[in-house]
Protein backbone atom coordinates (compact mmCIF):
# COMPACT_ATOMS: atom_id res chain seq x y z
CA UNK A 1 0.00 0.00 0.00
CA UNK A 2 2.96 2.32 0.34
CA UNK A 3 3.00 2.72 -3.42
CA UNK A 4 -0.48 4.27 -3.41
CA UNK A 5 0.01 6.97 -0.80
CA UNK A 6 2.73 9.38 0.26
CA UNK A 7 1.55 9.19 3.86
CA UNK A 8 3.24 6.91 6.32
CA UNK A 9 1.28 4.40 8.32
CA UNK A 10 1.29 4.75 12.06
CA UNK A 11 2.83 1.30 12.47
CA UNK A 12 5.87 2.49 10.52
CA UNK A 13 6.63 5.42 12.83
CA UNK A 14 9.42 5.22 15.34
CA UNK A 15 8.91 6.15 18.97
CA UNK A 16 10.61 9.47 18.31
CA UNK A 17 8.29 10.19 15.40
CA UNK A 18 5.25 9.26 17.50
CA UNK A 19 6.38 11.72 20.14
CA UNK A 20 6.97 14.38 17.47
CA UNK A 21 3.48 13.76 16.10
CA UNK A 22 2.01 14.21 19.57
CA UNK A 23 3.91 17.47 20.03
CA UNK A 24 2.68 18.93 16.73
CA UNK A 25 -0.87 17.79 17.47
CA UNK A 26 -0.89 19.48 20.87
CA UNK A 27 0.42 22.68 19.26
CA UNK A 28 -2.30 22.61 16.60
CA UNK A 29 -5.04 22.00 19.16
CA UNK A 30 -3.87 24.93 21.28
CA UNK A 31 -4.06 27.19 18.22
CA UNK A 32 -7.57 25.93 17.43
CA UNK A 33 -8.77 26.62 20.97
CA UNK A 34 -7.31 30.12 20.89
CA UNK A 35 -9.04 30.74 17.55
CA UNK A 36 -12.34 29.60 19.06
CA UNK A 37 -11.77 31.94 21.99
CA UNK A 38 -11.23 34.92 19.69
CA UNK A 39 -14.30 34.02 17.61
CA UNK A 40 -16.49 33.92 20.71
CA UNK A 41 -14.96 36.58 22.93
CA UNK A 42 -17.20 39.49 21.91
CA UNK A 43 -20.54 37.71 22.33
CA UNK A 44 -19.68 34.78 24.63
CA UNK A 45 -16.89 35.94 26.97
CA UNK A 46 -17.41 33.14 29.50
CA UNK A 47 -17.05 30.39 26.90
CA UNK A 48 -14.04 32.23 25.46
CA UNK A 49 -12.37 31.93 28.88
CA UNK A 50 -12.97 28.19 28.79
CA UNK A 51 -11.16 27.90 25.47
CA UNK A 52 -8.33 30.13 26.74
CA UNK A 53 -7.90 27.73 29.64
CA UNK A 54 -8.00 24.68 27.37
CA UNK A 55 -5.36 26.23 25.12
CA UNK A 56 -3.15 26.81 28.16
CA UNK A 57 -3.62 23.15 29.13
CA UNK A 58 -2.54 22.06 25.64
CA UNK A 59 0.54 24.28 25.93
CA UNK A 60 1.42 22.61 29.24
CA UNK A 61 1.15 19.12 27.78
CA UNK A 62 3.18 20.16 24.74
CA UNK A 63 5.95 21.45 26.99
CA UNK A 64 5.92 18.18 28.94
CA UNK A 65 6.15 16.21 25.70
CA UNK A 66 9.03 18.36 24.50
CA UNK A 67 10.89 17.73 27.74
CA UNK A 68 10.30 14.01 27.34
CA UNK A 69 11.62 14.15 23.78
CA UNK A 70 14.66 16.13 24.89
CA UNK A 71 15.51 13.58 27.56
CA UNK A 72 15.09 10.58 25.25
CA UNK A 73 16.06 11.76 21.79
CA UNK A 74 17.77 15.15 22.04
CA UNK A 75 16.94 18.65 20.90
CA UNK A 76 15.98 18.08 17.26
CA UNK A 77 12.30 17.18 16.88
CA UNK A 78 11.35 15.58 13.53
CA UNK A 79 8.67 17.33 11.50
CA UNK A 80 5.72 14.94 11.70
CA UNK A 81 2.20 16.31 11.40
CA UNK A 82 -1.30 14.85 11.16
CA UNK A 83 -1.43 15.10 7.41
CA UNK A 84 1.77 13.02 7.14
CA UNK A 85 0.20 9.94 8.76
CA UNK A 86 -2.41 7.76 7.04
CA UNK A 87 -5.56 7.28 9.10
CA UNK A 88 -4.65 9.84 11.74
CA UNK A 89 -7.61 11.86 13.05
CA UNK A 90 -8.07 15.20 11.32
CA UNK A 91 -9.19 18.57 12.62
CA UNK A 92 -11.78 20.68 10.80
CA UNK A 93 -10.46 24.05 9.63
CA UNK A 94 -11.44 26.82 12.01
CA UNK A 95 -13.15 28.81 9.27
CA UNK A 96 -15.68 26.01 8.80
CA UNK A 97 -16.85 26.63 12.36
CA UNK A 98 -17.37 30.38 11.94
CA UNK A 99 -20.88 29.95 10.55
CA UNK A 100 -21.96 27.49 13.23
CA UNK A 101 -23.51 28.15 16.62
CA UNK A 102 -21.84 28.14 20.00
CA UNK A 103 -23.20 24.70 20.91
CA UNK A 104 -21.70 23.25 17.74
CA UNK A 105 -18.30 24.72 18.63
CA UNK A 106 -18.52 23.29 22.14
CA UNK A 107 -19.39 19.89 20.70
CA UNK A 108 -16.47 20.12 18.28
CA UNK A 109 -14.05 20.84 21.14
CA UNK A 110 -15.34 17.84 23.05
CA UNK A 111 -14.97 15.68 19.96
CA UNK A 112 -11.39 16.88 19.52
CA UNK A 113 -10.36 15.57 22.92
CA UNK A 114 -12.37 12.37 22.52
CA UNK A 115 -10.84 11.63 19.10
CA UNK A 116 -7.34 12.12 20.42
CA UNK A 117 -7.92 9.86 23.42
CA UNK A 118 -9.52 7.15 21.26
CA UNK A 119 -6.68 7.27 18.76
CA UNK A 120 -3.99 6.87 21.38
CA UNK A 121 -5.86 4.01 23.06
CA UNK A 122 -6.29 2.20 19.74
CA UNK A 123 -2.67 2.77 18.79
CA UNK A 124 -1.48 1.47 22.17
CA UNK A 125 -3.51 -1.71 21.74
CA UNK A 126 -1.95 -2.36 18.33
CA UNK A 127 1.60 -1.70 19.48
CA UNK A 128 3.87 -4.67 20.26
CA UNK A 129 6.76 -2.61 21.63
CA UNK A 130 6.52 -2.17 25.40
CA UNK A 131 8.04 1.32 25.48
CA UNK A 132 5.85 2.53 22.63
CA UNK A 133 2.79 0.98 24.24
CA UNK A 134 3.55 2.82 27.48
CA UNK A 135 4.09 6.09 25.65
CA UNK A 136 0.78 5.79 23.80
CA UNK A 137 -1.02 4.90 27.01
CA UNK A 138 0.43 7.96 28.71
CA UNK A 139 -0.78 10.13 25.83
CA UNK A 140 -4.26 8.60 26.04
CA UNK A 141 -4.42 9.39 29.75
CA UNK A 142 -3.23 12.91 29.04
CA UNK A 143 -6.07 13.43 26.57
CA UNK A 144 -8.56 12.04 29.09
CA UNK A 145 -7.14 14.52 31.56
CA UNK A 146 -7.81 17.28 29.05
CA UNK A 147 -11.49 16.37 29.06
CA UNK A 148 -11.58 16.43 32.87
CA UNK A 149 -9.84 19.77 32.89
CA UNK A 150 -12.29 21.11 30.31
CA UNK A 151 -15.10 20.15 32.67
CA UNK A 152 -13.39 21.95 35.55
CA UNK A 153 -12.95 25.05 33.42
CA UNK A 154 -16.59 24.96 32.35
CA UNK A 155 -17.67 24.75 35.99
CA UNK A 156 -15.35 27.63 36.87
CA UNK A 157 -16.29 30.05 34.11
CA UNK A 158 -19.73 28.96 32.90
CA UNK A 159 -22.27 28.86 35.73
CA UNK A 160 -26.00 28.54 35.11
CA UNK A 161 -26.54 32.27 34.80
CA UNK A 162 -23.68 32.71 32.34
CA UNK A 163 -24.85 29.72 30.29
CA UNK A 164 -28.42 31.04 30.22
CA UNK A 165 -27.20 34.48 29.13
CA UNK A 166 -25.13 32.97 26.33
CA UNK A 167 -28.05 30.81 25.24
CA UNK A 168 -30.27 33.88 25.06
CA UNK A 169 -27.64 35.67 23.00
CA UNK A 170 -27.35 32.70 20.64
CA UNK A 171 -31.15 32.52 20.27
CA UNK A 172 -31.36 36.24 19.55
CA UNK A 173 -28.59 35.96 16.96
CA UNK A 174 -30.41 33.06 15.31
CA UNK A 175 -33.56 35.16 15.08
CA UNK A 176 -31.76 38.18 13.64
CA UNK A 177 -29.62 36.26 11.17
CA UNK A 178 -31.95 33.51 9.94
CA UNK A 179 -35.56 33.80 11.11
CA UNK A 180 -36.22 37.49 10.58
CA UNK A 181 -34.81 37.71 7.01
CA UNK A 182 -36.34 34.34 6.14
CA UNK A 183 -39.74 35.41 7.44
CA UNK A 184 -39.58 38.67 5.51
CA UNK A 185 -38.66 36.73 2.39
CA UNK A 186 -41.44 34.19 2.87
CA UNK A 187 -44.00 36.96 3.34
CA UNK A 188 -42.78 38.85 0.29
CA UNK A 189 -42.64 35.74 -1.88
CA UNK A 190 -46.03 34.45 -0.78
CA UNK A 191 -47.90 37.75 -1.02
CA UNK A 192 -46.22 39.74 -3.78
CA UNK A 193 -46.41 36.92 -6.34
CA UNK A 194 -50.12 36.33 -5.79
CA UNK A 195 -51.20 39.12 -8.12
CA UNK A 196 -49.08 38.23 -11.19
CA UNK A 197 -49.71 34.49 -10.86
CA UNK A 198 -53.48 34.64 -10.47
CA UNK A 199 -53.83 37.51 -12.91
CA UNK A 200 -52.06 35.40 -15.52
CA UNK A 201 -54.10 32.35 -14.58
CA UNK A 202 -57.50 34.03 -15.00
CA UNK A 203 -56.41 36.04 -18.03
CA UNK A 204 -55.08 33.08 -20.01
CA UNK A 205 -56.48 29.99 -18.27
CA UNK A 206 -53.28 28.38 -19.54
CA UNK A 207 -51.64 26.42 -16.72
CA UNK A 208 -48.19 26.16 -18.33
CA UNK A 209 -48.00 29.90 -19.01
CA UNK A 210 -49.16 30.58 -15.47
CA UNK A 211 -46.47 28.26 -14.09
CA UNK A 212 -43.74 29.99 -16.13
CA UNK A 213 -44.89 33.42 -14.93
CA UNK A 214 -44.96 32.15 -11.35
CA UNK A 215 -41.53 30.59 -11.67
CA UNK A 216 -40.05 33.77 -13.14
CA UNK A 217 -41.71 35.96 -10.51
CA UNK A 218 -40.56 33.71 -7.64
CA UNK A 219 -36.94 33.37 -8.78
CA UNK A 220 -36.70 37.05 -9.68
CA UNK A 221 -38.15 38.11 -6.34
CA UNK A 222 -35.81 35.72 -4.53
CA UNK A 223 -32.73 37.13 -6.23
CA UNK A 224 -33.88 40.70 -5.61
CA UNK A 225 -34.71 40.12 -1.94
CA UNK A 226 -31.48 38.22 -1.34
CA UNK A 227 -29.27 40.94 -2.77
CA UNK A 228 -31.28 43.69 -1.07
CA UNK A 229 -30.98 42.04 2.34
CA UNK A 230 -27.27 41.38 1.95
CA UNK A 231 -26.48 44.88 0.67
CA UNK A 232 -28.68 46.80 3.11
CA UNK A 233 -26.72 45.96 6.26
CA UNK A 234 -23.26 44.48 6.76
CA UNK A 235 -24.23 43.48 10.30
CA UNK A 236 -21.30 45.19 12.02
CA UNK A 237 -23.29 47.95 13.71
CA UNK A 238 -26.71 46.31 13.90
CA UNK A 239 -25.38 42.97 15.14
CA UNK A 240 -27.70 41.13 12.73
CA UNK A 241 -24.98 38.75 11.63
CA UNK A 242 -23.43 37.78 8.32
CA UNK A 243 -24.98 39.58 5.32
CA UNK A 244 -24.38 36.45 3.24
CA UNK A 245 -26.42 34.28 5.61
CA UNK A 246 -29.19 36.86 5.87
CA UNK A 247 -29.30 37.28 2.09
CA UNK A 248 -29.35 33.52 1.58
CA UNK A 249 -32.20 33.08 4.06
CA UNK A 250 -34.23 35.89 2.58
CA UNK A 251 -33.64 34.90 -1.04
CA UNK A 252 -34.39 31.21 -0.58
CA UNK A 253 -37.55 31.78 1.45
CA UNK A 254 -38.81 34.39 -1.02
CA UNK A 255 -38.44 31.90 -3.84
CA UNK A 256 -40.09 29.15 -1.81
CA UNK A 257 -43.00 31.44 -0.93
CA UNK A 258 -43.71 32.17 -4.57
CA UNK A 259 -43.17 28.66 -5.86
CA UNK A 260 -45.66 27.23 -3.37
CA UNK A 261 -48.67 28.45 -5.34
CA UNK A 262 -46.95 28.36 -8.74
CA UNK A 263 -46.20 24.62 -8.70
CA UNK A 264 -49.87 23.53 -8.78
CA UNK A 265 -50.08 24.98 -12.28
CA UNK A 266 -47.98 22.10 -13.51
CA UNK A 267 -51.33 20.30 -13.41
CA UNK A 268 -52.91 20.60 -16.90
CA UNK A 269 -56.50 21.11 -15.71
CA UNK A 270 -56.99 24.82 -14.96
CA UNK A 271 -59.61 24.60 -12.21
CA UNK A 272 -57.93 21.71 -10.42
CA UNK A 273 -54.63 23.61 -10.44
CA UNK A 274 -56.31 26.84 -9.28
CA UNK A 275 -58.16 25.19 -6.39
CA UNK A 276 -54.96 23.52 -5.18
CA UNK A 277 -53.06 26.81 -5.55
CA UNK A 278 -55.68 28.62 -3.43
CA UNK A 279 -55.37 25.93 -0.74
CA UNK A 280 -51.58 26.30 -0.82
CA UNK A 281 -51.92 30.07 -0.43
CA UNK A 282 -54.14 29.56 2.60
CA UNK A 283 -51.59 27.19 4.17
CA UNK A 284 -48.70 29.59 3.40
CA UNK A 285 -50.41 32.55 5.02
CA UNK A 286 -51.28 30.65 8.18
CA UNK A 287 -47.74 29.24 8.32
CA UNK A 288 -46.38 32.79 8.22
CA UNK A 289 -48.70 33.77 11.07
CA UNK A 290 -47.50 30.77 13.08
CA UNK A 291 -43.82 31.63 12.50
CA UNK A 292 -44.45 35.21 13.60
CA UNK A 293 -46.13 33.95 16.75
CA UNK A 294 -43.51 31.26 17.44
CA UNK A 295 -40.31 33.21 16.86
CA UNK A 296 -41.20 36.90 16.81
CA UNK A 297 -43.65 36.80 19.77
CA UNK A 298 -46.42 38.38 17.69
CA UNK A 299 -49.91 37.51 19.02
CA UNK A 300 -51.21 34.78 16.73
CA UNK A 301 -54.57 36.29 15.85
CA UNK A 302 -53.06 39.70 15.15
CA UNK A 303 -50.42 38.11 12.92
CA UNK A 304 -53.06 36.01 11.18
CA UNK A 305 -55.31 39.02 10.60
CA UNK A 306 -52.48 41.10 9.13
CA UNK A 307 -51.09 38.37 6.89
CA UNK A 308 -54.38 36.85 5.75
CA UNK A 309 -55.96 40.25 5.11
CA UNK A 310 -52.98 41.45 3.10
CA UNK A 311 -52.78 38.21 1.14
CA UNK A 312 -56.52 38.24 0.45
CA UNK A 313 -56.36 41.78 -0.92
CA UNK A 314 -53.45 40.95 -3.23
CA UNK A 315 -55.15 37.72 -4.34
CA UNK A 316 -58.37 39.60 -5.09
CA UNK A 317 -56.47 42.22 -7.06
CA UNK A 318 -54.84 39.54 -9.18
CA UNK A 319 -58.14 37.77 -9.88
CA UNK A 320 -59.96 41.01 -10.75
CA UNK A 321 -57.19 42.20 -13.05
CA UNK A 322 -56.92 38.84 -14.75
CA UNK A 323 -60.67 38.44 -15.15
CA UNK A 324 -61.09 41.91 -16.59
Amino acid sequence: MRFFTQRRHFRDLSEQEILALAISSEEDDARIYRSYAEMLRAEYPDTAQIFDGMAAEEDGHRQALIELHRSRFGEVIPLVRREHVAGYYARRPVWLMQNLGIERIRDEAEAMERDAEHFYHSAAQRSTDAATRKLLGDLARAEAGHQDRAGDLAAQHLDDDARAAEDRTAHRQFLLTWVQPGLAGLMDGSVSTLAPIFATAFATQDTWTTFLVGLAASVGAGISMGFTEAASDDGELSGRGSPFKRGLSSGVMTTVGGLGHALPYLIPDFWTATIIAVIVVFVELWAIAWIQNRYMQTPFFRAAFQVVLGGALVFAAGVLIGSG
